[in-house]
This record gives C-alpha cells, structure tokens and sequence, in this order.
C-alpha cells in the first residue's frame, strides 16, 4: 500500500486540514495476504483514514495523533491478516450492503446467559426459539470475565479477553458466534468503556505502584479536585453508592469511581487507554462479535464545572473506534448505551462534524419512556410532544426500540416537554413512579421502586412488562378462583385487557423502525422473579427482579394457543412477520408523529417511496376515533391494516374506530402502488 492523500472535510479537522496516510506502514504485516485482500485493506484505509486522523485530533494534540494514528493503523493491519475468511466474506457482504442492519427484517432479543439457557452451549440448544420470533440480533448481557461477587450485573469487568467461567469460555463464544452468523443472525456483546473493576489487571498494577497504570486512573491525592468536582455531578446510585471519587488505601489516594466503589473510571485523555481498547475490539471481532454496545459511553470523558457526561470528546472517542472497525472488520456495528436526554442523545449517531461517523445505533430510551407514561396516564399528548422534539438522525443510522431492558426505568421527562402540554414535570414523574410501583389508586402494576433519591424526588422502576401491564396481578386473581362465573368472566377480561396492553407496547416498538428488541422473558409474558434477593451478590439490587430465568414451564405453555404464554409469543411472531414484510419499516425511514387529534390515540406515519404506513395506536381502555379526512389525505382511504388483514375499521360516521388497547398499521400493500410494467 502506497501513501494516499485525502482531504479534510467536515470532520477533518480545523480549516479543514488534510491528513496523510504513512506510506509504507503495514506493508510488512499484509505481506502474507492474497493481493486481492492487501487491496481490500488498502481500499479501506483509503476510505476512513480521514475519520480515523480526525477524530484523534479531536482528543490530543498533532504529535501524538499522529503518533496514535500510525500505531492504530498497524493493530488495524495485523487484525485484518489474522481475521478468518469466513468473517472476512461478511466483511466484504456488509460493505456491499451497508444497510443491512436497517431491514424490516430485524428483530432483537436480549438476555443474561445465565438466565436464558445455562451457559454458552446452552444458548445453542435455544436457538429454534429465537429463530420462531425471527432473532437476527441476540444481545447476551455482560459476560467477560467479572470481578467476584458484587459485579454490577456484570459491568465490573477484570478481564476483556476472557468469558465468566460459569458460562464457558473464549472457543465457546466463538463457536456460539458461529452457529448465531450461520443462522443469520448477530451476537451482541457488551463492551464497558468508562471503567473496569478494581481486579482488573490495570488497577493491580496502579495499586502496586506502577506510574504507567496509575496514569490510566483519575487519581487525586486529596479531596480539593475531587470535591470541586462533586459540586457539578450527579450521583447514579444514591442509595448504595453515594459520591463519585473512592479513597483506596492501596493506590494511596482518592479514584474516580461514578458508579460503585469498586468500578474505577479510566482516563480517556490518555491516549494508552484508547490504545488498549482498540485491541480489545480487534479480539472481539475476531470472536466473531458482530455488534459492541458501547457501555457507559456518556460517562468517558471529564471536564470541570460539567456533569461530566457527554463531552464533545466522547463522539471523537467514538468516531476513531468506529473508524478502526471501518478498516480492520467493517461486518461490525459499534452501539452507544447512552441513557441521555433527547437533546444529547442524537449526538451519538452523529451530528455536525460528527455525522454519519459515530455509532451505528443507540437505544430510544424517549421511546420507551413515553409508551409507559402513555399506558399510565392513557394520554399521548405527552408522547406526540417529545416524540416530534426529537432532531432528525442519519439515514445511515438505525435506533434499537424497546419496551424495557435489564435496566430500571428512569423517567426521562423533561420539564419543557411536560409545560408544552400542560403537565407539571415532577407531579407527571411522580405520578408514573406511583403509578408502576401500584401506588396509585386502581393500579395494578407490580413495579418496585429502585433508587430512591430524597433529595430530587427521583424514583426509578423495576419490573418485567407483565408486572407493569397489571397482566401478573391479573394472572394470579384469576388463578384465586372463584366459584361465581360472572366474576371470573370479569377477571377474564382483565387478564385480556393487560396482554392487550403487553402487546400494545412491543406493536409500537415494532412500529418505529430500527432494531426492535424483545427482553428476554417478555415473549411469554413472564412475571418477575419473586426470589431476585436470594443472591447475595445483588440483594440490593431489584433490577433483578426484572430478569427472571426463562422458565420451561413457561416455554412448554407457550405451545398452547390459548395459555397466556402462547398468546403472548404469537403475539410478538405475528408483529416480526408482519413487520418484515413492510419496506416502510426500514430503518432509514423516519417516524413522522401526528399532532394527536384524540387524546388516546397514538399515530405516526411513515412515507415511504412504495407509499405511506399509518400507524396507529390507542392507549385507552375504551374505543377511540381517528379522522377520516386525515387517513384520506394519506391517500390511504382503501387502506389494508396490515396486523389484522383487514380493511381499515372504519364507522358509519366516517371515523376509523380502533378498539381497547388496539394497534392498527394502515398500508396499500406494495403491488397496489407499484407502477404499471412499461
């Protein structure tokens, strides 16, 4: 490969500045590469070489990026010799079609391994049942290595390069990985960028005294800075691990430490910890990890008299990663867990400098927020409101939708969002915190209040989707019996009504585009887990009340059509179906949300070339109206509502009436508006 040139552009730098390619840098370590490969290479490098320059220059001074740059490049080369052809063809697939992760065809599914299936071989034997909901991105939660007992689920992470030894270990992921690509589908893995555990052998070396390692750690010998700097930062978790800086007797001296005592914040302005982490995902690459979720991404860089989340330094960060992945392994997607407000989050799929450069996908946690305030209030003026106040992404990009997660839910309401439609943002925040932990009046949610701040009110929740619909407290009155037919037809209908809502929920999900992803659990309407406190290692913690173990009895239901189980998964196989056979659906298609014209009903439409897809959504427990005149001005006045089949619901006053709890998805189907053969 011979040195090229490419010019700066809107990412490259001050003045647009141009960057070089060092010629003659990794000629030695493609050396034993078929041509047609090192050609590939050097295509690659000639592409995003820029992106890679600079995003360095937007974290440290030209010596060193250059400097970095060239040393990024040669680990970049030698991943590129070592990956397998197999990987190496899905390379060369994906680029051909870089919009592969943007189908209608995607379907999402998360889980703790553990939980799901045992341990790595397990998962194996459980692919036909992600294969019935059409998974074609399995995210398994943490599972390299922890530190023992208290790991934060996983995310005190002591070694990169290695797998929990409970779960199998790196050729088991490896041929998971496999068997997953030969189906079609992803592995997803967790990569925790801002901190590692106490145990980690970076921290060792520090505590032991090592200058170098002691250099990867914010470290304060006193309380001055570190005070100074609580000043501007909020606490995460309050209750079990209040402040951000931890005094270690063995380093000697206070570390910076946001989210437990024993997960130490890596300092990001030191160029070895890029480093470091570059090789990382170059191993896990090599693995076969398809797709990294970028952990605790916001948290990476620190600045004074900030909150110290979501620094223009952090999208830099960013970009160079997704950059070496570009050259070395472009089959891989970066992912960034950014639980941010509205404003900040479509920075990490890239805006300014930074578009279309960042992060593949980030989480909609607006979404989920705003189906769960809807659900409760059965109100979607709220929704429509912070919905539509969201910037446009790039097309390029693609979001990951869901219901709920491994995590709490946090209510991301903004006080501007709320005055908009006439709410008070803390009465509204209260109201869902009472509301999901059953404390309101005629609430049936079975939520668990985590984190419970006194000092700003915050009461985050826990609880699967059956919890939160009412669908687990219904299940088990109905299973109390009651020798009065009339009673139990009524708490028939209830167990009806809250599935309904179950399904609701993952129907808008599914509706909006990008990656949709089912929680583990979810797909049966599974309750939480009674007994989440047994574990020592997290009987703090009532997030695990939400990640129960996938339960055979639940799946041996789930084979019965009339169970709750079963009518739950073909639920969800009926929206993955459906939404696959929808082109609207495809990620690069906007959600366009309506100004409501009821209060209870939901709609968003999506304008595709082959025509628009109105989807419609009514919170309510009762039957809503939609304007005819608006589906008119679609033009979809014939429309087909593709979940039922049917033609649109329409009434005798020129209304589409949707039921309880209904979700309807209005199209012409595609031969209808195709134009005639010439």
């Amino acid at each position: 490969m011979t040195g090229t040139t490419t010019t700066g552009g809107a990412g490259g730098g001050a003045g647009g500045a141009a960057w070089q390619v060092p010629a003659g840098l990794v000629e030695g370590l493609l050396g034993a590469l078929p041509p047609a490969r090192r050609e590939v290479f050097a295509l690659r490098v000639e592409r995003w070489w820029e992106d890679l320059r600079s995003g360095l220059a937007g974290l440290h001074a030209p010596d060193v990026a250059d400097d970095l740059a060239a040393r990024l490049l040669r680990l970049a080369a030698g991943a590129c010799a070592r990956r397998p052809d197999d990987l190496h063809r899905l390379d060369q697939a994906r680029t051909l079609r870089p919009d592969w992760f943007q189908s209608p065809r995607a379907v999402g599914y998360a889980a703790y391994t553990e939980r799901f299936a045992g341990t790595l071989a397990g998962v194996a034997g459980r692919l036909d049942h992600l294969g019935e909901l059409g998974v074609t991105y399995l995210h398994l939660m943490p599972l390299l290595r922890p530190r023992e007992g208290d790991s934060d689920g996983g995310y005190a992470v002591a070694d990169y390069r290695a797998v929990r030894e409970d779960l199998g270990d790196v050729e088991d992921l490896r041929a998971l990985a496999s068997a997953l690509r030969a189906r079609g589908t992803s592995l997803v893995l967790d990569l925790v960028l801002n901190h590692v555990a106490r145990e980690h052998a970076w921290a060792r070396a520090a505590r032991a005294g090592d200058e170098r390692y002691r250099r990867y750690f914010h470290v304060f010998a006193d309380r001055e800075l570190p005070d100074a700097y609580e000043r501007t930062l909020p606490e995460v978790f309050p209750d079990f691990a209040p402040g951000n800086f931890t005094f270690d007797e063995e380093l000697g001296g206070w570390v910076w430490t946001t989210f437990n005592s024993f997960q130490w914040d890596l300092d990001w302005s030191n160029p070895e910890v890029l480093a470091e982490f570059a090789e990382v995902v170059l191993f896990l690459a090599e693995l076969g990890v398809e797709v990294l979720r970028l952990d605790a991404v916001a948290f990476l860089w620190k600045r004074m008299g900030t909150n110290c989340q979501n620094q223009p330094e952090v999208h830099s960060v960013v970009q160079v990663l997704r950059a070496l992945t570009r050259i070395a392994c472009p089959a891989v997607l970066l992912k960034a867990e950014a639980i941010v407000a509205p404003d900040d989050l479509v920075h990490y799929l890239g805006r300014g400098r930074h578009h279309g450069r960042v992060s593949d996908l980030a989480y909609h946690n607006t979404l989920m927020v705003q189906v769960w305030s809807s659900l409760a209030a059965q109100d979607v003026r709220l929704a429509a409101q912070a919905l539509r106040a969201l910037p446009t992404v790039p097309t390029t990009t693609a979001w990951i939708t869901y219901a709920r997660c491994h995590d709490d839910i946090g209510w991301a309401v903004s006080d501007a969002d709320a005055a908009a439609v006439g709410l008070d943002g803390h009465a509204h925040r209260s109201f869902l915190s009472d509301w999901y932990s059953g404390a309101f009046e005629g609430s049936t949610a079975r939520g668990l209040v985590f984190q419970e701040n006194p000092a700003t009110g915050d009461r985050r929740i826990s609880g699967t989707c059956a919890d939160l619909v009412g669908l687990t407290a219904a299940r088990e009155a109905l299973a109390a019996g009651t020798g009065d037919p009339r009673a139990r037809a009524g708490l028939e209908a209830e167990v009806d009504a809250a599935l309904a809502r179950h399904l609701l929920a993952h129907a808008v999900v599914f509706a909006w585009g990008g990656i949709p992803v089912v929680w583990s659990g979810d797909e049966v309407a599974a309750p939480g887990d009674p007994d989440w406190a047994a574990d020592p290692a997290h009987a703090a913690d009532n997030r695990w009340a939400h990640r129960p173990r996938l339960d055979e009895r639940d799946l041996a239901a789930a084979r019965d059509p009339a169970s709750v189980p079963g009518r739950a998964l073909a639920g969800l196989r009926h929206l993955a179906r459906t939404r696959a056979g929808l082109p609207h659906l495809h990620a690069s298609v906007a959600a366009d949300v309506l100004e409501p014209s009821d209060p209870g009903v939901l709609a968003f439409v999506r304008r595709h070339p082959l025509g628009e897809l109105l989807c419609l959504f009514n919170v309510t427990g009762s039957w809503r109206p939609f304007p005819g005149h608006r589906v008119e001005e679609l033009g979809l006045a014939g429309a087909v509502d593709a979940l039922s089949g049917e033609p649109a619901p329409w009434g005798g006053d020129g209304q589409l009436w949707l039921a309880p709890w209904r979700a309807v998805w209005l199209h012409r189907p595609v031969e209808e508006v195709r134009p005639p053969a010439p």
